[in-house]
């Protein structure tokens, strides 16, 4: 398990994410949002389309992009799944995608669409 500090970064990259995104125009639906199956760190959506997004924190912004391996990716997948069957009003409308935000050293954001 992880320590303390490492759980407040993570909390505080992911606000850090969601205020990046909200900025791009992307509209927050939900954060943080666990299921049996996994969390997803934040639901987003823009237009008509409705976004996973996957939020590394790390040094730099290629160490963070590596961390998302297939095991995250497919975990984050089985989450938007059950997200998407209870939401079926919204998920019918959108087209789905799954993104990466990645936080390196000195708050830079990097926002990699179609991450996985």
């Amino acid at each position: 398990m992880g320590s303390l500090q490492t759980y407040k970064d993570g909390q505080a990259a992911e606000v850090k994410a969601m205020l990046y995104l909200l900025l791009k125009g992307y509209w927050p639906l939900a954060r943080r949002f666990k299921t049996p199956v996994g969390e997803i760190d934040i639901i987003t959506r823009r237009g008509r389309t409705l976004v996973f997004v996957e939020v590394k924190k790390r040094a730099n912004h290629d160490t963070a992009a590596a961390s998302i391996g297939p095991e995250n990716a497919a975990r984050v997948r089985r989450a938007a799944e059950w997200w998407l069957k209870s939401h079926t009003a919204v998920a019918d409308k959108c087209d789905i995608r799954f993104d990466a935000v990645t936080v390196a050293d000195y708050c830079h954001i990097k926002h990699i669409p179609n991450a996985f």
